[in-house]
């Protein structure tokens, strides 16, 4: 078994620190259906100001807040206005990773999802684990113009 990416919010912005909360991650539901993150879900945090590294669990926010609340313990770790990248992980066999497809949001400041993109490994001609990211169109994506799927190699 490894551990794989199962849910990425790439650079979201925090927009509170709450110490005196009772723990965990708070976000916009409408962001983590779209990536699918579940409430109570465990995650990781990184922090891209600081480099600080924290676990904590998912609740959800108002629907449409675009959130991103760290409370408790978790309040020290993040200010507002710093950019974080939230991961969700899963264990899977290796041969699952060619039926994986991990979901991952990027981030205006202002919390607006910029990107939808969609993590994929197939076997290629060079290596039999080949990492892609494919571009999916999404209703705030204005770059793109049909719905068609853009997938690039990672060389």
């Amino acid at each position: 078994m490894i551990r794989i990416v199962r849910a990425k919010l790439h650079g979201i912005t925090v927009t509170g620190a709450d110490l005196d909360y009772h723990g965990s991650i708070t976000l916009d539901p409408e962001h983590c259906d779209l990536a699918g993150i579940r409430p109570l879900e465990f995650v990781d945090i990184w922090n891209k100001q600081s480099g600080a590294r924290i676990s904590t669990y998912v609740i959800f926010g108002e629907a449409g807040s675009k959130c991103c609340i760290l409370n408790g313990a978790a309040a020290r770790t993040c200010q507002r206005g710093d950019q974080v990248i939230i991961c969700s992980s899963s264990y899977v066999e290796e041969t699952a990773l060619y039926d994986t497809a991990p979901m991952v949001l990027t981030f205006t400041p202002k919390n607006d999802v910029k990107d939808v993109l969609r993590y994929r490994v197939k076997e290629t001609a060079r290596r039999p684990f080949d990492f892609f990211i494919e571009t999916l169109p999404h209703a705030e994506n204005s770059d793109m113009e049909d719905d068609s799927v853009v997938d690039r190699a990672i060389a």
